[in-house]
């Protein structure tokens, strides 16, 4: 039988459990390629426990944390649909690398030689790129290969974006139609579509950091595809510490669309590919408990990707197509943006084309 092809699926993760809450925020606010805060070392335990509180209740009242258990779930039916598109690399597995909850990016590792793997796709499960994100969770990946002495184990490419790939918008506008049929019929082409973006801290954007910009083409295409009437408008969500993000917020631009007198809102979370605490609270209960105090009548919002069949197919048609074309990664994978300060960001440890390994594995951010 043919060794395995790993697709590794990174994600920043969730609490483990309802008790894993005040761990989990402490190692997310202490991630200086997440976010650059002054006194970082003694602000952020503070910022942890201050936060913990309220959001383990947030967790517990939408039934605790939902993340991993989804990506588990894409996992399983992307790599079943990519077995029969892509049989020369099959058979195919999946392995979940979360960066601040389990399983970890150095048990994956051990688990992949375990398993067999020789060939691996690295996928973060962002479709539109950022140095916090997706390049944070790639670097923590390179990281975990030099911690583990698995250097060499594996052939790797990178899936960096997927932001206008044809089947993921084509997913995306599946939602949106979804979302839009839950309005009354002579409603619907009256109903704002206000697509919630997760933000990033302006330190960051200054940068040159491309989300900004693949947040927006995504929405332009998705727009495209849906061909309908609908105004719409983005905004960005989940604000963390006290740093400037990218604005609008999502709650800021409800409050003002309420004042221009719209009355019907579809909120569509273009950014995430799941459901979670940042759209089962988030959204379903503080937003849309205060576009009602601001007089929206009807607020709802597209369902999340998930298994839908369409997403499910998507990734498995993005991924089929990256392994056929042989490439380490995309053509804006290794041009960093203009005023990175990181020497790790851009590689590909012993890549299926050569040419991207650093020569620092193990650096860390400046």
């Amino acid at each position: 039988m043919a060794d395995p092809t790993a697709v590794v699926m990174l994600s920043m993760g969730e609490p483990n459990d309802l008790d894993d809450v005040r761990r989990y925020f402490s190692a997310l606010l202490m991630d200086r390629e997440l976010m650059q805060l002054p006194m970082q070392k003694r602000l952020s335990p503070l910022m942890a426990r201050m936060s913990a509180p309220g959001a383990r209740r947030q967790h517990a009242e939408v039934g605790g944390p939902r993340l991993k258990g989804w990506l588990e779930r894409q996992g399983e039916a992307m790599v079943r649909a990519l077995d029969d598109l892509s049989p020369a690399t099959a058979p195919h597995r999946h392995y979940l690398a979360l960066r601040y909850s389990d399983p970890s990016t150095d048990a994956t590792l051990r688990r992949m030689k375990a398993d067999g793997v020789r060939r691996a796709v690295a996928m973060p499960q962002f479709p539109q790129f950022s140095c916090t994100t997706s390049g944070s969770s790639l670097n923590e990946l390179w990281r975990g290969v030099e911690r583990t002495g698995l250097h060499s184990a594996f052939t790797w490419s990178v899936l960096d974006r997927w932001y206008r790939h044809p089947a993921y918008v084509a997913s995306m506008a599946e939602t949106v139609r979804a979302g839009l049929a839950d309005f009354d019929a002579g409603d619907r082409d009256r109903v704002l579509l206000l697509f919630s973006a997760h933000s990033m801290p302006m330190k960051v954007i200054n940068k040159g950091d491309p989300y900004p910009h693949e947040i927006h083409a995504s929405v332009d295409a998705i727009m495209d595809e849906l061909d309908v009437p609908n105004a719409y408008r983005v905004s960005f969500q989940s604000k963390v510490g006290p740093v400037p993000w990218l604005g609008p917020s999502t709650i800021a631009a409800v409050e003002k669309l309420a004042g221009q007198g719209v009355t019907k809102v579809l909120v569509v979370c273009v950014a995430f590919t799941s459901d979670h605490i940042e759209t089962l609270y988030e959204i379903d209960v503080d937003l849309f408990r205060r576009a009602e105090a601001a007089g929206i009548r009807e607020i709802r919002r597209a369902p999340a990707p998930n298994v839908r069949p369409a997403f499910v197919t998507a990734l498995a048609e993005i991924v089929a197509g990256h392994l056929k074309s042989g490439e380490a990664a995309s053509a804006q994978y290794p041009v960093q943006c203009l005023g990175c300060d990181n020497a790790l960001c851009r590689t590909v440890v012993h890549s299926v084309a050569g040419g991207y390994d650093t020569t620092e594995p193990t650096a860390t951010l400046r």
